[in-house]
């Protein structure tokens, strides 16, 4: 397609005023902007006068915006002496300004200036004996400031005005600031964010600080953290890309400082190094004046120049060898130009050609063939350089090495051409849906702008790289991969193993800090007087929203009509799953290997891909959804060789055991994952016991004996059973009904689902199960089994969940994180069930250093028994939940999930409208009562991961009997 590039202006000729000589300039003046007349999401790019960068895209599907607030302040621009600070800063953002986050600044700043001192004093004094006496003063210095600080006011502000996903990131080339608003709040979101950026404090320091360690130590306890770290020391052996991580390293945040913080900040965040990147509905005139206003007072400061080190050629294979306790790896990384190098759009074809989880390189070679447990690429693009991962997991007796040389014959074959011409052009049809689907999202498109800023990429070039990717030949393809790929390579093999290099961050001794979670700023209070005018609610209505039919033999069809883009999604659902048949999760694993009596199964997947289009079989314990979506010009295609596969699957015994060796390697991989030791067999352990869903599973005995015509049967026999069909598309009712009832295949009469297996939900008792396992944090959950689902119940369960511990403003994380500085990541939550015959349940999360433990659990339980009582922060809930409602819009097949998710709890309405309805009549008094009523004095099952030499085992012993759980007891194998 052809670009053309325009410049438009207009004038802006309204006056808002917080100073009235700027706001009268600024009405005056003429905004210039960049546009590209064939950019799909019709782009605004202004920069001010100082040189703060503004990306702008209108995009009306709720009145809602998706903001990014991004610096060119990444990890890379570290000082060598002083690694973490980048991070360090993003944390210290959210902890305000001399405005807000404050009761009296001109009386904090006195003892903030002397916790500055004694940081530096701390950090150049190596005696451990006077560290531990100056860190005795910083505590105590910092208790006393906090006796002037509002804790999270940031966070209060952003909650009252509706907004959601508050949060930061930091990379290597950036730091990002993250906010999704309604419409209505942008002038107030712009006057925050504008104070935020002016003069940050560094207020709370110390307990922040210890919020960083518990992450240096989750990324410790993260053998692919582990795994990437040595494959960028080996890529970069000059460019900070390698020589130094985000976190930084354990000696660097052991001494922080403070002033090279302050000093970094007044470099970096200056408006020539930012971009403000929104995506929603709002007027671009209206607020580019407001961010002009509000930002354009912002000096701009030249920057340090960064020159990029020059590395040297890798000229043969650099091997590395990581040590932890999950499942083996291996990872292979390639360097290459960056991201205005001319390499860049060439990466983006060869890595879809490798691997596009379909019809790549490695997807039919590896995958497919089951030559190996897992393998995919990662592609990675920055300013400076990029890189192409490969990575794999080995199947049973297969060592990491024969891996290796595995992914490195798919490389192989892209230098020799081995794929089919028409793959390039597969791939690019793809890319265009992908491109679809990222317009309809204002986080993703917003995202997009993040990216080309801070890699230093023109947004027209962005806008015009599928139309360049698009004319890339074969022979090109070919000609890259022989001149860039050989053995330039770096290796890291992660092997089972204990890490006897790691360090842990120790746990200083902290004094609780006061969070004076009653006062407010007078910042705050002008904010929330700022008037705004109200949006109102928009509920989801069942009858009027979703048109319901039938297809042949009566299958009901819920249809939502797309009238956005050409692409479509459609679903059978099926009320029924690896409850009541413990076979179908093997079943659709199956699938994915097989062909039919016309096509084998390599070209099943090929012809999907060639119609941009995909299906998958997902068994979950009560339902089956056997989705289809892509672009609707191919959607009878796809449906057709969907169908076919469905009742045509061609038996495949070899395929069917490979597929046995891989579940039983997987199996013992999961005993190995943390994430899925404790969210997936403790918890259910807690919940159900030794019996659960989770492990009602096919023994190593069944499977190996299963034939593999039993399987295809269950999936020829499939559409057999009792379902109903949900679509979200662009086609007619008539158009989907005319082709299904051509193409689905099923009989006239429908057989019942089978009922499911009986599982029970434990009563409540004290107990204490604990799980073993190589770590240096504790992880922790506590669970109790509530009441049977009762609507009534929503909209102070509402209440409840967004005061206790919704998020960063919520008691929960105040106390816990914000106050002791106990936990980096801690949570709490009165769970509703997804079914009307399933229980509520209290669900409560830690994550902390094993030596917090104690602290941690009692800090936690006491709130629990004990709800503190604030009205700030109970308002600031109610105004929260009721802006979320008024903005939030169910749009697309989220409104079909929406309606399905009712009908299980036996509502026939959108259960929001009760909870718009009721909170604003309730009152702290109903939390207590419904705290003291369903929460207070319960029984809990207190489930703990962690090194067992490391925990304290009396402490746990307070709380119920300790019980120490094998994997094979929390597994069932």
């Amino acid at each position: 397609m052809k670009k053309k590039f325009l410049r438009s202006t207009f004038l802006v000729a309204l006056i808002f005023s917080s100073a009235i000589v700027f706001a009268q300039k600024t009405a005056e003046k003429t905004y210039k902007y960049e546009t590209y007349s064939d950019d799909p999401m019709h782009t605004r790019i202004y920069t001010l006068d100082n040189g703060l960068t503004v990306y702008m895209s209108v995009y009306k599907n709720a009145p809602r915006i998706q903001t990014f607030i991004t610096t060119k302040a990444g990890s890379k621009f570290d000082p060598h002496d002083a690694t973490g600070l980048a991070h360090y800063l993003e944390h210290m953002l959210f902890k305000g300004t001399e405005h807000f986050g404050t009761k009296d600044y001109a009386k904090e700043k006195p003892l903030l200036d002397k916790i500055d001192t004694l940081f530096e004093v701390y950090r150049h004094t190596t005696d451990e004996t006077k560290r531990t006496k100056i860190y005795h003063q910083i505590d105590s210095v910092s208790y006393l400031a906090s006796g002037y600080a509002i804790a999270n006011e940031y966070d209060k502000m952003m909650a009252s005005i509706g907004g959601k996903g508050s949060n930061a990131f930091t990379s290597v080339e950036q730091t990002v600031f993250e906010d999704d608003i309604p419409s209505n709040q942008v002038a107030k979101w712009i006057d925050i964010e504008a104070d935020r950026f002016s003069d940050p404090v560094m207020r709370l320091f110390h307990t922040e600080l210890e919020a960083v360690y518990e992450e240096k130590n989750r990324n410790l306890d993260d053998d692919g953290e582990k795994s990437y770290e040595a494959l960028c020391a080996g890529l970069y052996r000059k460019h900070p890309y390698g020589t130094q991580t985000t976190i930084g390293t354990i000696h660097d945040l052991k001494n922080p400082s403070l002033k090279k913080i302050i000093h970094y900040f007044h470099t970096y965040y200056v408006p020539n190094n930012m971009a403000i990147c929104l995506s929603g509905d709002f007027d671009p005139d209206k607020t580019i004046r407001m961010i002009d206003e509000k930002f354009g007072s912002m000096k701009r400061k030249a920057l340090p120049t960064f020159i990029p080190p020059v590395e040297d050629t890798i000229s043969k294979p650099i091997v590395k060898n990581v040590v932890g306790p999950e499942a083996p790896n291996t990872m292979i990384g390639f360097r290459f130009g960056g991201a205005n190098s001319a390499d860049a759009d060439m990466l983006m074809l060869v890595d879809k050609i490798l691997y596009n989880s379909k019809a790549g390189l490695i997807d039919l070679n590896l995958v497919q063939q089951q030559k190996v447990l897992t393998a995919s690429t990662y592609l990675e693009i920055r300013k400076d350089y990029s890189d192409e991962i490969l990575t794999a997991e080995p199947k049973d007796g297969q060592t990491l090495e024969q891996a290796t040389q595995l992914l490195l014959n798919q490389i192989e074959n892209l230098k020799k051409g081995n794929f089919p011409d028409w793959l390039p052009q597969a791939v690019v049809e793809n890319m265009k849906l992908d491109e679809t689907k990222t317009e309809e999202s204002n986080n993703a498109r917003a995202m997009e702008y993040v990216s080309t800023f801070t890699q230093g990429v023109s947004w027209e070039k962005a806008v015009e790289q599928i139309d360049r990717i698009s004319k890339i030949t074969k022979q090109q393809i070919i000609d890259f991969a022989n001149a860039h790929f050989s053995n330039n390579y770096v290796v890291v093999y992660k092997r089972v193993g204990v890490d006897s290099t790691i360090e842990k961050v120790t746990k200083p001794d902290i004094t609780p800090v006061q969070v004076n979670r009653e006062d407010e700023s007078p910042f705050l209070k002008r904010i929330e007087a700022m008037p705004v005018k109200p949006i109102q609610p928009v509920f989801v209505d069942y009858k009027k929203d979703i048109v319901q039919t039938h297809i042949k033999n009566n299958v009901p069809l819920f249809y939502n009509e797309n009238k956005e883009n050409k692409t479509f999604d459609m679903y059978y659902v099926f009320d029924m799953g690896s409850n009541n048949d413990n076979r179908l999760n093997l079943v659709t694993s199956y699938l994915k290997y097989l062909g039919t009596s016309k096509l084998s199964s390599a070209e099943v997947q090929q012809e999907f891909y060639k119609l941009a289009c995909t299906y998958n079989v997902y068994a979950a314990e009560d339902e089956i959804y056997v989705s289809l979506n892509g672009l609707t010009e191919n959607f009878d295609k796809a449906l057709q060789l969907f169908e076919s596969l469905l009742n045509d699957p061609k038996s495949d015994k070899e395929a069917l055991d490979n597929l046995v060796s891989d579940v039983l390697k997987e199996r013992e991989n999961q005993k190995k994952d943390k994430n899925t030791i404790l969210f997936g067999a403790l918890r259910s352990y807690g919940v159900y016991g030794a019996k659960s869903p989770f492990t009602n599973i096919l023994s190593a005995q069944q499977l190996q004996q299963i034939n593999p015509d039993t399987l295809t049967g269950i999936i020829k026999n499939l559409e057999s059973y009792q379902h109903h069909i949900l679509y979200y598309g662009s086609s007619s009712t008539e158009e989907i009904t005319t082709a299904l009832n051509k193409y689905h295949q099923m009989p006239a009469t429908l057989r019942p689902v089978p009922k499911p297996a009986p599982f029970k939900e434990l009563d409540n008792t004290n107990q204490v199960y604990v799980v073993n396992h190589d770590m240096k944090q504790a992880e922790i959950i506590i669970l109790s089994k509530g009441g049977t689902y009762d609507e009534k119940l929503a909209p102070v369960i509402s209440m409840f969940n967004e005061y206790f511990g919704g998020g960063m403003s919520s008691i929960v994380f105040q106390d816990l994180r914000e106050s002791k500085a106990l936990a980096y990541s801690v949570y709490s939550d009165y769970s509703s069930p997804k079914n009307k015959d399933k229980h509520y349940l209290m669900f409560s999360y830690i994550g902390s250093q094993a030596d917090k433990l104690p602290q941690s659990m009692a800090g936690m339980t006491n709130l629990l028994d004990t709800l503190p009582k604030s009205p700030v922060e109970f308002n600031a809930a109610k105004d929260a939940i009721l802006q979320k409602i008024r903005t939030e819009r169910i749009t697309r097949a989220q409104i079909l999930f929406n309606y399905e998710n009712a009908q299980k709890l036996g509502l026939d309405h959108d259960i929001r409208s009760d909870i718009f309805a009721k909170v604003p009549s309730l009152t702290l008094n109903d939390i207590e009562n419904f705290q003291k009523n369903y929460v207070k004095g319960l029984k809990y099952t207190i489930l703990v991961m962690g090194d067992k030499n490391a925990l304290d085992l009396k402490a746990l012993a307070k709380y119920g009997q300790v019980n120490f759980l094998t994997m094979k007891d929390i597994f069932g194998y």
